[in-house]
């Protein structure tokens, strides 16, 4: 992971250590938001990274999608599923 992605994984962890114990386990997709987002920065960097878990985060609401949805690059089955 480079730098800055690590400098943008740290609110994530914190979410995870902090408050997603009180919260619960209520995200729609899965792998979790929180996941998702590690897995991107990791997989993709920070900018490309940080787009992507913005983006799924913007989609996780009650009229939003559900459902599995892997980070890109991570399922290639599921990737090559969904271009069809």
């Amino acid at each position: 992971m480079t730098p800055l992605a690590q400098i943008l994984a740290l609110p994530v962890r914190a979410y995870r250590l902090f408050l997603s114990p009180w919260l619960g386990n209520g995200c729609r997709f899965q792998p979790t938001c929180s996941a998702y987002a590690l897995e991107a920065l990791e997989r993709h960097g920070a900018a490309k990274g940080g787009y992507l878990a913005v983006h799924r985060i913007c989609r996780c609401h009650p009229w939003g999608g559900h459902g599995y949805d892997p980070v890109p690059g991570a399922d290639p089955e599921f990737d090559q599923s969904t271009r069809r």
